[in-house]
């Protein structure tokens, strides 16, 4: 007998077992759209870009390097260590004169910009002598003239909208208070206040800086020619921009949407990867096992284990790219779809727009077809090798001792899991967190690779529960016993959905729960002020202090930092706080562990820290500590305070002197105010709505506090979500698939039990109870992964214990629990409408 060739043999199966390979398809399929949409976001975050508008008729741009370095020594040898900074770094203004000396350069204008609010409206204040960057060469003015001290220029648009006219009065608040200035000019660039540049540098907190020196040509110079002279010009000590490499400058959000995609793409991408990764290899694995017969028929006919190993890689070549194929269309609408929910959440420029690509499609291709390969060769390799004599006795026996070397490698995973949660669980701050990451990746690899030995084990100690349900519970725990390596394929998905979903969701809660609870405890004022748009100007506090009935204001301005902990800088959350340190404890209870915040002073001597960033800092009270502030200044202060509130709160807390020349909008976020001893809150509130003079003053007591604190956390839950939802909802469909695939494939066993009288419904009874033993071990062991993952995490975090809502716990535990019922009732019910007939029980 001849037997086809491996690629016919290949088509040959799957036209004679086409629900093996449906269910083949259908998880290439689903991991081919989350991998495709993954990997499109990734490429977005890598090549996203806006054409320059401020700067485009600028060829060159220069600003500053907006990293933090330091140096970190390995023995002998030593190495630059870098983090993007909170703010942005400004270019000093001096350098306009050097690069404007030159050859080629006709002009070097230094930009700067910073808020100002009109009433409620926000507007971009600038330097007069900056319009020449929009409109060099030509007039600027739409009518009046340039700006002098006192006076202001603005584009019609808001002149119009405002009812303004040449001669009238504009009311403006900027960071340093609101003030009245005369119009005396109209431009055209849109949402813009000019300045005299006097003014422009005490109203932006930043004088002799600039946020960018936009560089002009003399006529007929081209932009590497200038690019070069103008790097010549400042050295090392600034970055020459040109390209779409300016809009950085006019866009610094773009970076953030960079990282945003990146790290969806890239860190959420890595994850989804490895869970379709163990889900195709499952679900290929099952399908090959499930054709053990076949592949003995083949080798007691003479068929050599190269040609089935052929085989088997021709059918991964049929099915896999195809699968790949058909969810690359869907893929890109997915990934669609989350880059405009980002956009509109305000997480990306409203001007970006999505790039699709080959190469996300490729991979995701090229990933799967090597997770079908993979698995089809390590499912085949043992029957491949049986000796053709013993081939078909060998099929007819399901295979109870598992491989020695996946053995090992799933020992090894399994320590290695132990290990990295113990490293976890007495590491500080965000090295908890972090190692916590690891957790729950290395202990999926083990439930994937210990598989078989975890099913049998969770057969023999649940089956004593099902052998007391009677006889259906029975068949079941002996079904289940037997056929451990089917078992195991089923209970990996539904692990794989418990662990993963349950991580997302959970951090959230957690992180969420400690934030609104620290802020609920630690803010103690009786009012809470904000305004829309930039925030409160720094003399909102000192207005709101006079008034009768008000003991202390403080003005809270917030900004980001940097901390050296060890090797790293790790971001953190400051606060600075206006007024006397002595009233702070009046309108904020930071929680103090040790120290006192009245040793607090200007200048950036001195600093106060939350206990845990201390902790990952490796720092303590009269310490001194290496700390970046936003626009990259270092300041080296001492620690003269530990507390418990860093995370609703502020993790840095500073004098506001030391913050407000470091930030690029200085308004205070918020204004907390105390009551005078006797004063009534209604009487008090009332009188700062009237007396404090902000457009869209909002007053409200701490409450309003931590609900401001959720609204900035929602996009972060959000994002979590629907990583949860894309997460869970592919390994739950992969679970589904398995279990069908798992069903259909007993088609012998049931036959043959109706045969010997088993009833349809004692069948159903015993198909429900192995769905909820493999339920039952899917939460119990994703749920132990849960949990060491967590620990951990909300050590290092938030220095309490994980917060796990009970309404998301039952929601998981019903989903996964209809997930399995559902998914084993109704190919049973299937099954159950053909009858028995004597043929069936035969091979």
């Amino acid at each position: 007998m001849r037997l086809p060739r491996p690629n016919g043999l290949a088509r040959a199966s799957v036209r004679a077992r086409p629900a093996s390979f449906a269910g083949t398809f259908v998880a290439l399929l689903f991991a081919s759209i989350v991998v495709t949409a993954c990997g499109t976001l990734l490429q977005n975050g890598v090549t996203a870009e806006l054409p320059p508008t401020r700067y485009a008729a600028a060829p060159v741009v220069v600003t500053v390097d907006q990293h933090a370095t330091m140096t970190v020594r390995y023995g002998p040898e030593t190495e630059q260590v870098s983090e993007p900074l909170p703010g942005t770094a400004p270019v000093p203004a001096a350098l306009a004169p050097r690069i404007a000396e030159r050859p080629g350069v006709a002009a070097a204008v230094p930009d700067q910009a910073f808020p100002v609010q009109a009433g409620t409206v926000p507007l971009t204040g600038r330097p007069w002598s900056a319009v020449q960057v929009t409109s060099y060469g030509r007039d600027p003015l739409a009518g009046g003239r340039a700006p002098a001290d006192g006076e202001v220029a603005l584009d019609a648009a808001t002149a119009r909208t405002a009812r303004l006219g040449l001669g009238g009065v504009v009311t403006l608040t900027t960071a340093q208070g609101t003030r009245d200035y005369r119009l005396v000019g109209l431009t055209g660039e849109q949402a813009t206040v000019w300045f005299s540049d006097a003014d422009a540098a005490a109203l932006s907190g930043r004088p002799g800086q600039a946020d960018a020196i936009a560089v002009f040509p003399e006529p007929g110079v081209p932009a590497d020619r200038l690019a070069r002279e103008v790097r010549t010009a400042v050295g090392d000590g600034a970055k020459v921009h040109t390209g779409n490499d300016r809009s950085l400058i006019e866009h610094p959000e773009l970076a953030d949407a960079k990282e945003v995609l990146s790290g969806l793409g890239g860190s959420f991408g890595g994850i989804t990867t490895l869970v379709a990764v163990f889900v195709v290899l499952g679900t290929v694995a099952l399908a090959i096992a499930q054709r053990g017969r076949e592949i003995a028929m083949l080798r007691a006919v003479g068929a050599t284990p190269r040609q089935i190993r052929r085989t088997v890689a021709a059918e991964s070549m049929i099915v896999a790219p195809l699968a790949g194929a058909a969810g690359a269309l869907p893929g890109i609408a997915l990934a669609s779809w989350w880059f405009g929910e980002l956009r509109d959440r305000g997480a990306l420029p409203e001007d970006l727009r999505m790039s699709v690509g080959w190469i996300p499609v490729l991979t995701s291709v090229a990933a799967l077809l090597a997770a079908s390969l993979a698995g089809g060769w390590l499912a085949a390799r043992r029957p491949a090798k049986a000796r053709p004599s013993r081939a078909m006795g060998e099929a007819a026996v399901e295979r109870t001792r598992p491989g020695i070397i996946r053995t090992a490698l799933g020992l090894a995973a399994l320590g290695g899991g132990v290990v990295l949660a113990r490293v976890a669980a007495t590491a500080a701050g965000e090295q908890a967190a972090e190692s916590a990451l690891g957790v729950v990746g290395l202990f999926m690899c083990a439930v994937a690779l210990l598989g078989p030995g975890i099913a049998w084990l969770s057969a023999l100690v649940l089956g004593v529960v099902l052998r007391a349900a009677g006889a259906p519970g029975r068949l079941a725990a002996y079904n289940s016993l037997a056929g451990s390596r089917r078992l195991a394929s089923a209970i990996t998905p539904i692990v794989l959905t418990v662990a993963f979903t349950g991580t997302l969701l959970f951090v959230q809660s957690t992180l969420a729960h400690a934030t609104l609870s620290q802020a609920r405890r630690g803010v103690v004022a009786d009012h809470v002020l904000t305004a829309p748009g930039a925030g409160l100007s720094a003399d909102a506090s000192e207005r709101a202090a006079r008034l009768r009935g008000v003991d202390v204001a403080v003005g809270v301005l917030r900004s980001g930092v940097l901390i050296r902990t060890g090797d790293y800088m790790t971001e953190a959350s400051a606060i600075g706080l206006s007024g006397q340190a002595t009233a702070w404890p009046k309108v904020l209870d930071l929680g103090m562990v040790k120290g006192d915040l009245a040793a607090l002073s200007a200048g950036g001597t001195t600093v106060a820290l939350d206990h845990l960033v201390a902790e990952s800092a490796d720092a303590t009270v009269g310490s001194r500590i290496d700390l970046w502030l936003a626009d990259g200044t270092k300041i080296r202060p001492t620690v003269v305070a530990l507390y418990r509130h860093g995370l609703g709160l502020g993790q840095v807390v500073l004098p506001r002197e030391t913050l407000a020349g470091h930030v690029t909008s200085a308004f205070d976020a918020q204004v907390l105010v105390r009551n005078a001893p006797g004063a009534r809150q209604e009487t008090v509130r009332d009188a700062l709505r009237r007396e404090v003079g902000v457009p869209g003053l909002t007053v409200t007591d701490k409450a309003g506090f931590a609900a401001q604190t959720d609204e900035n956390m929602e996009l972060n839950a959000w994002v979590n979500l629907v990583m949860a939802a894309v997460l869970g909802g592919f390994a739950a469909i992969a679970a589904a698939n398995t279990l069908v695939m798992t069903i259909l494939d007993r088609n012998r066993e049931i036959a043959l039990l109706r045969l010997a009288g088993a009833t349809r419904r004692q069948v159903r009874a015993m198909v429900r109870w192995e769905a909820l033993l493999v339920t039952a071990t899917g939460l119990l062991i994703g749920g132990a992964i849960l949990t060491i993952t967590l620990i951990p995490f909300a050590r290092g975090i938030t220095g309490g214990t994980p917060h796990i809502p009970l309404s998301t716990t039952l929601t998981i535990a019903t989903a996964v629990s209809a997930l399995c019922l559902l998914s084993t009732a109704l190919p049973a019910r299937m099954l159950l409408r053909t009858p028995p007939a004597p043929t069936a029980s035969r091979s």
